[in-house]
């Protein structure tokens, strides 16, 4: 924890807790190119499974060779993670996760080549040219400088991810199953808006514009809505956008939040906070709720409920309501916040209903030749 704001920073280090200074300074490094707390931590985790590989099998990190990167990728899915309980079944990770280890991998040895601390001999042989079948655009640039990219030469064969979101009624099962209003205001909005788990926890009171008309507080958008902005804040949240943009909400909504107010108000101290979402039923009273408060709130979701939940989830579910109910692609793509075209293409997919009629409306023309 930062001793002048409070926000979280991340190290890595060693059994005897000595910082690992080249890691370290490589997260730090993300820090000043304005990466989120979350973002630090991932690498962070992976960095150090890398440093602890190295280590277990002799490695010397910094004259690491190509060859045995791909043992170390092997060794991701090869290796049993460990039990989460005694008697829980073994478990390996996936091919996905094992790239995305390698992937944070070869960035911290770029990083260290940069700064002299690995061979940079290395570093050309962890990409290579790439012909591109489907040009961006369907163009290859006057000089083809779009007809090739820089793959990555460690990776798996991994199975394209889908999109998992939960269903209307697993959403209002996911409601219910909250007991406090400032948990089911969060899951509505976040439902609702589609925005990330660090949009949300980022939150001011300003940024919440709920009268009819927007000229009463200041703005040029009627109706209520919301804004999201890229701020610093002490609980560390971050909007992972650059670019602020206004999603409009709906009345039930509103009616939401100022049940939430008045839960959050008869708490003592809650109020001083200008973000959103506090602590309001254990210590720091006030303080902004940290991911590590979300994670934990939809892990007792899931076990009651009865199903998996995961805040990203709720942005998958808006998404994909969206596309389903006919919004037009570019309008979802502002409301989610994502700056290219590209970055919807995961939830374009079909809906069940619309495959089942599609096989139906054939079966029922085949019957007529029989």
């Amino acid at each position: 924890m930062s001793p002048s704001d409070d926000s979280l920073r991340y190290v890595v280090i060693d059994g005897a807790y000595r910082v690992h200074t080249e890691a370290s300074a490589y997260l730090a490094a993300l820090r000043a190119l304005d990466r989120s707390p979350n973002t630090e931590r991932v690498y962070a985790s992976r960095i150090a499974l890398f440093l602890s590989y190295c280590g277990r099998f002799g490695f010397d990190w910094q004259k690491i060779q190509f060859s045995d990167l791909a043992r170390f990728l092997r060794w991701l899915v090869a290796e049993p993670l460990p039990p989460r309980r005694p008697s829980s079944p073994t478990r390996f990770r996936s091919a996905g996760t094992a790239n995305a280890v390698m992937t944070s991998v070869c960035e911290f040895l770029r990083f260290a080549a940069a700064h002299g601390w690995v061979s940079s001999e290395l570093i050309p042989r962890l990409s290579h040219r790439k012909d591109l079948r489907y040009l961006p655009g369907h163009d290859s640039g006057e000089m083809g400088q779009f007809a090739s990219i820089r793959a990555k030469s460690l990776k798996l064969t991994a199975p394209v991810p889908e999109i998992e979101f939960l269903t209307a009624r697993q959403v209002d099962e996911l409601i219910a199953a909250a007991a406090r209003t400032r948990d089911r205001f969060l899951i509505t909005l976040m439902a609702l808006t589609g925005i990330r788990v660090g949009e949300a926890l980022g939150l001011r009171r300003e940024d919440l514009h709920l009268l009819p008309r927007g000229a009463l507080v200041g703005c040029s958008t009627d109706g209520p809505h919301i804004h999201v902005r890229r701020r610093c804040n002490a609980n560390g949240a971050l909007a992972k956008s650059r670019y602020p943009r206004s999603i409009p909400v709906v009345n039930d909504l509103v009616g939401l939040y100022a049940q939430y107010q008045h839960e959050r108000f008869a708490v003592a101290g809650a109020m001083e906070s200008d973000l959103v979402f506090v602590n309001l039923y254990h210590e720091p009273i006030g303080d902004g709720m940290r991911y590590g408060n979300v994670r934990s709130l939809f892990a007792r979701l899931s076990a009651a409920a009865g199903f998996t939940a995961r805040p990203h989830m709720l942005r998958h579910t808006a998404a994909t309501r969206w596309i389903e109910n006919g919004v037009p692609r570019d309008v979802v793509q502002d409301l989610l916040g994502h700056v290219s075209s590209v970055s919807m293409d995961p939830y374009l997919h079909p809906p069940e209903t619309a495959k089942r009629a599609a096989v139906e409306r054939v079966a029922a023309r085949l019957e007529g030749y029989d």
